[in-house]
């Protein structure tokens, strides 16, 4: 089985954290969100993993060869394709057109959630769905008393179902999906001005292809600041049992409240730590009071008290309370006269 991860998006909203980098190699509790997706979904499947292919934009080789270390490190091969142009959900899959063959799951990268249920290779498709409180801004599906799939709906204006697509899809033989994308595009088919994967479902329905639901327990979203760290915090907690402080981590005369992930090589000093705080490696806090914050690899903290903030990369900061978002390589110095 393959796994098909579309990743072209620049991810505007989590700014500066994507200026560096694409949006799906930010860690979640010590590991990037498109390894967290790819691992979760392993778990629940019963066939072997062979391949991941990630579709990206011009990202650079070394964002190439970290996706393809990330398959490697699941016992997968990794590929990488390009989508040049941003023309929709349904021309980015094809991009990776090649391997649109048998079993294949379709994974968005900007989303992780928690299932309890094993994978279903017998059906024709499943789609994975959430109970959401505004289904306006998503995708729906409206099922039968079977769950069978008997509708696709693009943000529905009036309601039709609450059981939003959280943007996980299994097919059986996803050479079909690959046919009925390769019409979208050959006929010039769009919706809001780009190729829908909705549309290509719509038409493989009612060549009586029969698609079910499957629901997960948690969907996480990563689109902005905000939510990145409410997934982290939650992440966290669910993957409390496995969390410990490496060895190599210095904590000195400091506090660390869990659920918190503390990497490689980290030096906390007469600091109170967490909840729900992840360090990455070789980074120090210094006088600190931190919960409830993201802070990447080699990052430097001194008097720092914060909360609900995302400190980048190689960043530099001594500080006062306040919540922050600050960008790989930055300084921020409230001590200087």
């Amino acid at each position: 089985m393959k796994i098909i991860i579309p990743m072209a998006g620049r991810g505007s909203r989590l700014r500066p954290h994507t200026l560096t980098i694409p949006k799906p190699l930010i860690p979640i509790a010590g590991k990037p969100i498109v390894e967290r997706l790819a691992e979760d979904i392993i778990s629940i499947s019963s066939e072997k993993v062979d391949e991941i292919a990630f579709i990206t934009g011009d990202f650079g080789e070394e964002i190439d060869a970290q996706l393809i270390h990330i398959a490697n490190r699941l016992g997968a091969k990794g590929t990488i394709f390009k989508q040049e142009e941003p023309l929709g959900t349904a021309h980015a899959i094809y991009c990776a057109k090649s391997c649109l063959e048998g079993p294949v799951i379709i994974a968005f990268a900007d989303t992780l959630f928690q299932a309890n249920f094993h994978l279903d290779t017998n059906k024709d498709g499943l789609i994975w769905v959430k109970q959401v409180k505004d289904p306006s801004a998503f995708g729906v599906i409206k099922t039968d008393k079977n769950g069978v799939i008997t509708e696709f709906v693009e943000k529905p204006k009036e309601f039709v179902s609450d059981l939003a697509i959280i943007g996980i899809y299994y097919f059986k033989k996803a050479e079909i999906l690959r046919d009925e994308i390769q019409y979208l595009l050959d006929n010039k088919i769009v919706s809001k001005g780009e190729y829908q994967l909705t549309d290509a479902l719509e038409n493989m329905k009612l060549k009586n292809m029969q698609f079910s639901s499957v629901s997960v327990d948690e969907w996480m979203d990563c689109g902005n600041k905000q939510a990145t760290i409410e997934t982290n915090s939650k992440i966290l907690e669910i993957k409390e049992k496995e969390l410990f402080v490496p060895n190599s981590a210095k904590i000195i005369n400091s506090l660390i409240v869990q659920p918190c992930y503390i990497g490689e090589n980290v030096v906390i000093e007469n600091s109170k730590i967490g909840p729900n705080v992840s360090i990455g490696n070789n980074s120090s806090l210094k006088n600190s009071n931190i919960d409830n914050s993201l802070i990447q690899d080699n990052t430097q903290i001194v008097d720092g008290n914060l909360t609900y903030s995302m400190i980048g990369n190689h960043a530099i900061y001594y500080g006062i309370s306040r919540s922050l978002s600050i960008g790989d390589y930055s300084v921020l110095d409230f001590q200087s006269k």
